[in-house]
């Protein structure tokens, strides 16, 4: 990435993806701690534009129609040295994602589904997007999306069996190394 200067500069935020449960959320407000960086929760920013919790959205739009949404809301996101947690979804938007591949560096929290399991109680009360309705198991879910976190990361971390803690300091040494913070 290049300056009007010429001179080549990084992204300025750090973007999290993976599924609910890896931890985006919660290990992202650490990762922000750890470098210095602001937090953005996209799933609150979505709830406070909206006025409603993610469920209520998913309830009154159906999953198509929360994407959309999700899309609008993640493509207007304008931020500088941020860590921003992605609702497990965002990966189903392509404007949201090239808007956020611009703007941060996509790192992916990659979790087991065995991790997932142990780590989930009740999706529906986290308002998470199942595409294909409310049937979709949690192994259906994990298998659609896993392929779509592999394309769209830049850097890769697997958090399974971490504390929190732990997590987000080997997400910081990761980018650190890829040259992404100082």
């Amino acid at each position: 990435m290049e300056n009007a200067d010429g001179a080549t500069g990084m992204k300025r935020n750090v973007v999290l993806i993976g599924m609910p449960g890896a931890g985006k959320s919660t290990l992202g407000v650490v990762l922000a701690k750890i470098i210095g960086y602001d937090f953005i929760d996209a799933d609150l920013v979505i709830q406070n534009q909206c006025d409603k919790t993610l469920q209520m959205i998913i309830d009154a739009c159906g999953p198509e129609g929360f994407i959309e949404v999700e899309n609008n809301i993640l493509s207007d996101i304008d931020a500088d040295r941020s860590i921003i947690s992605t609702g497990g979804s965002a990966v189903y938007s392509d404007a949201a994602m090239k808007h956020l591949t611009e703007i941060g560096t996509v790192v992916y929290l990659k979790i087991s589904y065995g991790q997932l399991v142990h780590r989930l109680s009740d999706l529906r009360e986290r308002g998470v997007v199942m595409k294909n309705g409310i049937g979709m198991s949690l192994r259906e879910l994990f298998d659609e999306r896993l392929p779509l976190y592999e394309r769209y990361a830049e850097i890769t971390v697997d958090v399974d069996d971490l504390t929190i803690t732990a997590a987000a300091r080997k997400v910081a040494d990761a980018l650190k190394a890829q040259g992404c913070v100082q």
